[in-house]
């Protein structure tokens, strides 16, 4: 039975090796025979193994080639090296460093293979092999296994929202930037609102010269208004009572707009009816995703109306409720905390237990465990909740403690923190350097108290999309975009476009899938994760009260 299969870049060529239980064999195929290749051999359900999922997965893609599974060995290196239950002598080879170092790819098109392509300079045979003997030897082998087979098939993912793309009406897009900033002004021009708003703010400071449009002009502006500031900042400015400043908060958040979205981002970004970003698996120090370009992961609610299904088709847009109070109870086994975990939410289902009096209380209070807040009233409910919940806010000290020691800590699966840089104490005779020193212990605590929560919740994430892309997969029939299938993922939410008709069975998938991801991670214990699940016609109406979404063609 074929179990695996490794693919090498050479020169022009590909050479796979292909594994079964006792036997190896080797081919050397022209690349373009590779995706009928690869389509021939999927039947069987092998492992793909590649240096890099975003060097070989998107064009099997374009050519109409889906994968079940695979393993990225780029985000597997990555994983083992940063994690404390992984000998790291197992890791070390002659091309170790090359394994560090190597980035993904973020082209948004299909490419011919570089012709100086770092990766061509790995042994991904030799890789493999070590990460197999490190994994082997790990007292959390079956974590950390888990962690890699899900973090595989979240490149696969990325991948697939990629070729997918999100759709997004162009029309609507321009449509909400007119309504907001005016027509699409000449290049290197401001639109009118923004025209029409200047005079304002110059004459309300009394600087006919301000250009709000540089940070540096406008701090000066300001000071020369007589105004004591130290930056541009609006949550600075906001703290400022003065007439100028409401216009000018108004001018700083529609530049923003047209900066971060406006109609060079739709130039750039929306193509034949599709936003397509780059997605990067595993992109933050935690295993959260990132994203190269086009902001995907920060995309501003005012521009989801752009987002609109295809004729025939729907979104379903689901995402969880309180994701990470909900990982703290599972991963610190805090029967108290999951007890409340059973409420749809969270933080009221703290108050009903008796834990504090108020919903307000409870979210300040567990978000102050999480994030070390110890002061005002987030600090005041901390006891109280200690004797609540003595196991969940017990985790949290206890990775505090550890990062203040300069320790790594390590997530459910075993994702470790990154170290903390050097720092000193400072002596008798430099006081100074002691607090300082105290100061960024502190932080680094703060820190890693949020990072073993934080990344449990991300395992919980990937565990979410890799059940639920493959029980999409199986909902239709067809290539990848005539199937249900995964467009969008943020943390905690994830839309699939799917045909309408299918949209009881989607969400069925979502919801099954979520339950799925519990009990890879905290097996049978009783911490459950609610869902909120809209079908809808455009994005933005997932927010919309059930009355006010449309559901028209």
């Amino acid at each position: 039975m074929l179990r695996s299969v490794v693919l090498l870049r050479r020169g022009d060529d590909v050479v796979a090796h292909e594994r079964t239980d006792d036997d190896e064999t080797v081919t050397v195929l022209p690349r373009a025979a590779l995706p009928g290749w690869v389509s021939e051999r999927e039947p069987a359900r092998p492992r793909w193994v590649w240096d890099d999922a975003t060097r070989w997965y998107p064009e099997l893609l374009a050519a109409g080639v889906r994968v079940e599974r695979c393993t990225d060995l780029r985000l597997c290196h990555d994983l083992l090296r940063r994690s404390a239950h992984v000998d790291q002598e197992l890791l070390v080879g002659a091309d170790t460093a090359g394994w560090d170092a190597l980035a993904p790819t973020t082209a948004t098109e299909p490419a011919l293979f570089a012709l100086d392509d770092p990766a061509d300079r790995l042994d991904p045979l030799a890789e493999l092999t070590r990460q197999q003997a490190a994994l082997a030897a790990s007292p959390e082998r079956g974590r950390l296994g888990l962690l890699a087979a899900a973090e595989s098939a979240g490149a696969l993912v990325a991948a697939e929202m990629q070729h997918a793309g999100m759709p997004w009406r162009a029309d609507v897009h321009d449509a909400i930037l007119t309504g907001l900033l005016g027509p699409r002004p000449v290049s290197g021009q401001r639109p009118a609102v923004l025209e029409q708003l200047l005079p304002e703010i110059r004459a309300a400071f009394g600087q006919p010269a301000m250009n709000p449009d540089s940070p540096t002009d406008l701090l000066a502006s300001l000071r020369a208004a007589g105004l004591q500031v130290d930056d541009t900042r609006s949550w600075t400015l906001q703290e400022i009572e003065h007439p100028g400043v409401e216009p000018l908060l108004r001018y700083k958040k529609l530049l923003r707009l047209m900066h971060a979205n406006g109609w060079s981002w739709l130039d750039a970004w929306v193509r034949e009816g599709r936003f397509r970003p780059v997605f990067l698996p595993a992109g933050v120090v935690t295993g959260r995703w990132a994203s190269q370009g086009g902001g995907a992961l920060s995309a501003p609610v005012q521009l989801r109306p752009a987002a609109v299904a295809d004729e025939g088709w729907r979104f379903v847009v689901a995402d969880v409720a309180q994701l990470e109070p909900r990982v703290l109870a599972g991963m610190s086994r805090d029967a108290a905390m999951a007890e409340a975990a059973r409420a749809r939410d969270l933080y009221q289902g703290m108050v009903d237990s008796g834990a504090v009096e108020t919903r307000t209380q409870a979210k300040l209070g567990i978000l102050g465990a999480m994030y070390g807040g110890t002061r005002g009233e987030s600090g005041a409910m901390l006891p109280r909740l200690t004797r609540r919940y003595p196991a969940a806010v017990g985790l949290v000290e206890q990775a505090a403690r550890a990062g203040e020691r300069g320790e790594v800590v390590s997530t459910l699966l075993g994702r470790g923190s990154p170290r903390p840089g050097p720092w000193s104490r400072g002596g008798v005779d430099d006081p100074a350097a002691g607090r300082a020193a105290d100061a960024r212990r502190r932080a680094w605590g703060r820190f890693t108290r949020n990072f073993v929560v934080q990344g449990t919740g991300a395992e919980w994430a990937s565990c979410w999309l890799a059940d639920l892309r493959n029980r999409l997969w199986r909902l239709g029939d067809g290539v990848l975009t005539e199937r249900p299938h995964l467009v969008f993922f943020l943390h905690d939410e994830v839309v699939v476009h799917t045909p309408r008709a299918l949209t009881d069975e989607v969400a069925e998938a979502v919801r099954a899938s979520a339950v799925e991801a519990g009990r890879l991670l905290f097996g049978t214990f009783p911490v459950d994760f609610p869902l909120d699940v809209a079908v809808v016609r455009s994005w933005a109406d997932a927010d919309a009260p059930p009355d006010l979404a449309s559901d028209d063609d």
